[in-house]
């Protein structure tokens, strides 16, 4: 049976339990299993092909919400009908008119003849029109036998203002010169003409300003992910000068980036000379200089010359468009944690339910006034606060993983993040991972009364037909070299060629005691840094030594010494040769290193050290590396690995180097203390709030107050991941 997997907008969640309710409404057709996050509003739905989108779309209006599918913003934010700017037109009018209601209230010596009509003139348009929203998400959610933290917020308000019109009309409050105290508890001992028109505009007053505020703390957290959206370049100059929008690219295709544009898809630079700023796509801070035969990347700016681009990777296929999936997904998968916090929220609020018709009964029961009675079911209605427990995981990831992006680091998922976050030792490939995986010029040496630069042009003219990375990195080193005619290349010994009537071959160093003795030196040195040395012979008299190496990444070294400051430890895992293998941990600081082994063997190296009850990270770029990557705790791909890398990844270090593995870990474990402050801040609030607003000790506006402050905490407490750095 096929299984598909849908994307679904989920409108109207405002807490954990009401995530529970989807997941479970959903999951109760046949062969669906669901995830919904609270803090995006997605849903990601696998299912067979028997269930359709409509049935997916009526089993979340059962659930009480509505669903739609996902598609691009119609109007950008801040337009005509932007929900925001909705929220703070009523919140504003809900402000006015509630001030006033709690001055008065709360100072007895400012409250006048008639005041308590005053207050019942403007309170109830808040606890009608201002706490609308609360109701009405209170009423559907009702309507399909659900309960939210709507329903404990509408009750609470509606509790509150219908006991002050029956005290007003009924109860004796609406006598003229009457006089209330203030109280900031619920004691057995007040009157029963007691008016809560504070606590129903209060409660409406402070449970929207936490609402609004912790949907700007969610649109902040998720701004750098969304952000990645508006790299994309919408519009592309073709080559023969007209302009077209960008999805109409195809792989092939040529298009010109002017200074200040944007590159509109991964492709390879076929003319011109220019810098490009990665800064925002791979968290590299200065722009790389690149012309002819250079790769560049979607979204990445033009910041100096012309370029002309032959496109290679268009649309969903780009690696921006990639990354932007990759974070999409991640979105959308669970914590542990967060399983179990959903867990308990979908019966959370059911039980507040219950304990606070026992409260009001018990208190009747003990002879307590009725007011007060009330007053205790409505403050234990309004403190509890599931919207705490809802946002402690998902916000605190999504804070995570929007810091990451802007690093230049793609975190798979909150299992990734937690394993992320447990790491104590570090595999890592040395070719593309340690260093650029790309053959060097390194040094060259000549014999007395050459000219090493006419040396070097001398052997690039014969590498430049060569396909050897050595022969290439010959060519590469010297400007416009000269023809060579009579090109022969031999297997495993070297090339050789007429150049300008002098016979010339590069070629392997199979016997350095021939050598003159520079010569000699140069290739010893070569040697013992694992590098490669080949002698140019000119009419067959060697005459140069030149030495081909692959060069660290520049900040290899910085990278290594930070993984051990933070309790790593790091052991490289290499096919190269053990020379060269311990010239590139020597110059790291790597102790452990393990050379000459394949895919097979760095597959056991990291079963081997789990087997020891270290949590194993594996960082690797190619096809050899993706037996480990799959195999380890947690995998971590290169920038322009291959797809098995990144395929058995579950992060993605988008910048060339491991740099971004030690910010990456420093981001997880700071995210783990974060989501576990959060959590434990939750479940706290809960346990101590609850029982004293039972016992009577809460007003119910205070009561709002501290549920909205609840909230609000987990929010912040979440965005400082966004302002996090190298620590």
């Amino acid at each position: 049976m096929s299984v598909r997997t849908t994307h679904l907008t989920v409108e109207g969640m405002t807490c954990s339990a009401c995530v529970a309710r989807v997941e479970r409404r959903l999951g109760r057709l046949p062969g669906v299993t669901a995830t919904v996050n609270l803090v995006t509003g997605r849903a990601r739905i696998a299912h067979p092909a028997s269930v359709t989108l409509d049935d997916l779309l009526s089993a979340i209006e059962r659930a009480g919400y509505r669903g739609r599918p996902d598609a691009p913003d119609p109007e950008p934010p801040g337009g005509r009908d932007d929900p925001a700017r909705g929220e703070r037109g009523r919140l504003a009018v809900t402000a006015l008119l509630a001030t006033p209601v709690l001055v008065l209230s709360m100072v007895p010596a400012l409250q006048f003849r008639h005041w308590q009509w005053l207050c019942f003139a403007l309170a109830a348009p808040v606890a009608a029109w201002g706490a609308w929203p609360f109701h009405t998400r209170a009423a559907r959610g009702l309507r399909h036998g659900t309960a939210t933290m709507d329903t404990l917020v509408s009750l609470g308000v509606l509790t509150a203002f219908a006991w002050s019109v029956y005290a007003l009309f009924l109860g004796g409050a609406g006598e003229p010169g009457m006089r209330m105290p203030f109280a900031w508890t619920a004691t057995p001992e007040e009157a029963t003409a007691h008016l809560y028109l504070e606590s129903a505009a209060g409660v409406t007053l402070f449970v929207s300003v936490g609402r609004f505020l912790e949907a700007r703390a969610r649109r902040r957290t998720g701004s750098a992910l969304a952000s990645l959206d508006d790299l994309a370049a919408k519009e592309v100059t073709l080559e023969d000068g007209t302009r077209a929008p960008a999805r109409r690219l195809v792989p092939g295709q040529r298009f010109v980036v002017r200074p200040g544009e944007t590159v509109a898809a991964d492709g390879v630079v076929v003319e011109g000379a220019s810098a490009v700023d990665g800064r925002l796509v791979t968290g590299e801070a200065v722009p790389a200089e690149c012309g002819p035969g250079d790769r560049v990347t979607a979204g990445t700016g033009n910041v100096g010359g012309v370029l002309v681009v032959r496109a290679t990777a268009v649309g969903a296929d780009t690696r921006l468009a990639r990354i932007g999936a990759l974070l999409d997904e991640a979105q959308l998968a669970k914590a542990r944690a967060q399983r179990r916090a959903d867990r308990i929220a979908g019966v959370f609020v059911p039980a507040v339910l219950v304990v606070s018709v026992v409260c009001l009964g018990f208190w009747l029961g003990a002879g307590a006034a009725p007011a007060a009675a009330v007053t205790t079911a409505i403050a234990v209605l309004v403190v509890a606060c599931p919207c705490a427990l809802g946002l402690a995981v998902p916000l605190a990831f999504l804070a995570a993983t929007g810091a990451g992006a802007r690093a230049g680091v793609v975190i798979g998922g909150p299992r990734a993040l937690e394993r992320l976050g447990r790491v104590d030792t570090v595999v890592l490939d040395k070719t593309g991972t340690l260093t650029s995986g790309r053959m060097t010029l390194l040094d060259r040496a000549v014999v007395a009364g050459e000219d090493p630069d006419a040396v070097l042009r001398l052997a690039a003219a014969v590498e430049r037909a060569s396909e050897h990375p050595v022969g290439r990195a010959v060519a590469r080193a010297a400007p416009a070299p000269p023809e060579a005619t009579g090109f022969r290349a031999t297997p495993g010994l070297g090339v050789r060629g007429r150049v300008e009537g002098r016979e010339v071959e590069v070629v392997r160093c199979d016997d350095a005691g021939a050598l003159p003795a520079p010569l000699r030196a140069a290739v010893a040195r070569a040697d013992d840094q694992g590098h490669t040395a080949v002698v140019v012979r000119v009419d067959g008299r060697p005459v140069a030594v030149l030495t081909v190496g692959d060069t660290l990444h520049d900040d290899a070294a910085e990278a290594v010494g930070r993984l051990r400051r933070g309790g790593l430890r790091p052991v490289m895992a290499t096919g190269d040769r053990p020379a060269a293998a311990r010239a590139v941990a020597g110059r790291l600081g790597i102790t452990d290193v393990h050379a000459g082994i394949g895919p097979e063997g760095k597959a056991a190296l990291v079963a081997e050290l789990r087997a020891r009850g270290h949590a194993v990270a594996v960082v690797g770029d190619g096809v050899n590396d993706a037996p480990a990557l799959a195999r380890a705790d947690l995998g971590v791909a290169v920038a322009g690995g291959t797809d098995a890398a990144v395929a058995a990844a579950d992060v993605t270090l988008v910048r060339p180097g491991v740099a971004g593995l030690a910010d990456a870990i420093v981001l997880a474990r700071r995210a783990r203390t974060t989501i576990t402050t959060n959590l434990v801040w939750a479940f706290a609030y809960n346990a101590v709030t609850i029982p004293a607003a039972a016992l009577g000790r809460l007003n119910p506006m205070l009561a709002a107050v501290a549920m909205s402050l609840s909230s609000l905490l987990v929010a912040g407490n979440s965005l400082r991941l966004l302002r996090g750095g190298r620590r």
